[in-house]
């Protein structure tokens, strides 16, 4: 452990008094010269720091820091975080009780500055024992608009948005699988900001608000799966979509070869999309700048280079959600208000915020059937995520979402000293695109196949950062 980290831990063996945290505070905003406001459940130490001139740093300047010590402050947390740069601003998120909530977010001046705060200090040592997480920080400026009349252009769309709301940038509009004069029923609106984004959902969201004289469904687009450049600068497989039901993986590498024969190794081609797998990564780019916004059938294909699935042991910042300061923690046992997504009990989350209601629980009511009453057949991968209320459906949703393929799930056995039988299941999560593979086991072992298979789908989950609004951290919990 480095000696600071050391001399930190040391001085704070023993709980501190309001007094002692006070003095240590103001020190602190002494020695460095930067301001410290509390407000809105979070204070903010800096935003700008003292001289600092023009505006704030841009994106990808900030990182997001979990498993913080709930009695560590600023006085600590300020010279970790210095190791790596230069801090523009950190926002500890706060308790009514005075205590942290276990999260924060610190931005440096520089994106490099952010990148190397990644590098070094995610599983940081703060405290003996205690290591926290760091990971770039989710700054979601993208809505999903749903329920949007299929015959409506992307300019139409995008008109129509900037009437109602403000800070639009773009509209990303997909056509429909089977017929392309039409999109998929849905849009997704990118803003200028985090902020202009939360406020146009806010406008939005109530669910009365209607475009076109549809009542549109709004909510926080899934973002992006982030893949570090150094990955990235290795993948030699393109992502093509927006190609025909009808076409064929042999004419996708018939026209993927025309300006180089031989080049293409393989594809892989599911509905609509494809993934074209190159023998050498400098053909793939090349490709990748010839092909995109070809026109393979009569349809005009988008291009793109494949991302990668997640590698095993890469730390995520665990949440997406409407604000970065809203974010669910693991249940205490004061926590009046626990709410549980089904069976097992043990998947359960809590609503950490101080002036949004909790999401509701998902929906259990049975029905009657009437006579005359007519049943359409649908895929489960058109529903929404809240229509599921077991783990290891989630998880089997959030894979085919991001083109990855289904869980497959390895079952394991051992005995306990009074000789019974306990299980865990392994879970292996394969990419299309690359054929690469992450695997992910539980610490914990359960009495049922049942109980071991949620757990293990609940455990993945928590790693691979499952897509639905308003679930981000799993209380994991052996059955």
């Amino acid at each position: 452990m480095h000696e600071e980290n050391k001399a930190a831990a040391n001085g704070c063996g023993k709980v501190r008094s309001g007094t002692q945290n006070e003095a240590a505070l103001l020190a602190l905003i002494e020695k460095t010269g930067y301001s410290m406001i509390q407000e809105n459940g979070q204070r903010r130490f800096g935003g700008p720091p003292p001289g600092w001139e023009g505006p704030p740093p841009p994106r990808g300047c900030e990182v997001f820091v979990g498993k913080i010590p709930r009695d560590m402050y600023e006085d600590e947390l300020v010279p970790v975080f210095e190791r790596a740069g230069k801090i523009y601003e950190l926002r500890l998120m706060m308790e009514f009780s005075g205590e942290n909530r276990g999260y924060a977010f610190v931005m440096y001046t520089t994106k490099e500055e952010a990148q190397l705060a990644i590098k070094i200090l995610n599983n940081y040592e703060v405290r003996p024992g205690k290591f926290i997480g760091v990971c770039v920080s989710l700054d979601n400026c993208r809505l999903f608009i749903g329920a949007i009349p299929k015959v409506k252009k992307k300019e139409e769309i995008l008109n129509e948005m900037k009437k109602v709301t403000e800070g639009v940038v773009d509209v990303i509009v997909y056509p429909n699988a089977t017929d392309k004069t039409k999109n998929r029923g849905f849009a997704f609106v990118e803003y200028e900001s985090h902020r202009a984004a939360a406020m146009a959902r806010r406008r939005l969201i109530p669910g009365t608000f209607q475009l076109w004289g549809h009542t549109v469904q709004v909510n926080w687009a899934d973002p992006e799966k982030e893949v570090d450049e150094e990955t990235m600068q290795r993948v030699k497989v393109l992502y093509v979509r927006n190609l025909m039901i009808s076409t064929t993986e042999d004419t996708i590498k018939a026209e993927f070869s025309k300006f180089k024969p031989g080049i293409v190794e393989r594809v892989k081609k599911l509905r609509d999309y494809a993934f074209v797998h190159f023998f050498h990564r400098e053909d793939a780019i090349a490709a990748m700048s010839v092909m995109n916004g070809k026109c393979i059938d009569g349809a005009s294909i988008e291009v793109t280079l494949a991302k990668p699935v997640n590698r095993e042991g890469t730390w995520k910042q665990p949440q997406i959600g409407p604000s970065s300061e809203n974010l669910l923690g693991f249940p205490k046992k004061d926590d009046s208000h626990q709410k549980s997504l089904g069976k097992p009990a043990s998947l359960s989350v809590r609503l950490n915020r101080q002036h949004s209601p909790s999401p509701p629980e998902v929906e259990r009511c049975t029905y009657p059937f009437f006579p005359g009453i007519k049943l359409t057949p649908i895929s489960m991968y058109s529903l929404k995520s809240s229509h599921f209320s077991s783990a290891a459906m989630h998880l089997d949703y959030f894979c085919n979402k991001n083109n990855w393929a289904p869980p497959e799930y390895y079952l394991h056995s051992t005995t306990s000293q009074d000789g019974k039988v306990l299980l865990v299941y392994k879970v292996v999560i394969r990419s299309i695109a690359d054929g690469s593979q992450s695997c992910f086991m539980p610490d914990k072992l359960c009495a049922t196949v049942e109980g071991a298979k949620e757990l293990a789908a609940q455990f993945t989950l928590l790693h691979l950062a499952p897509e639905q609004a308003y679930i981000t951290l799993l209380s994991l919990n052996a059955a």
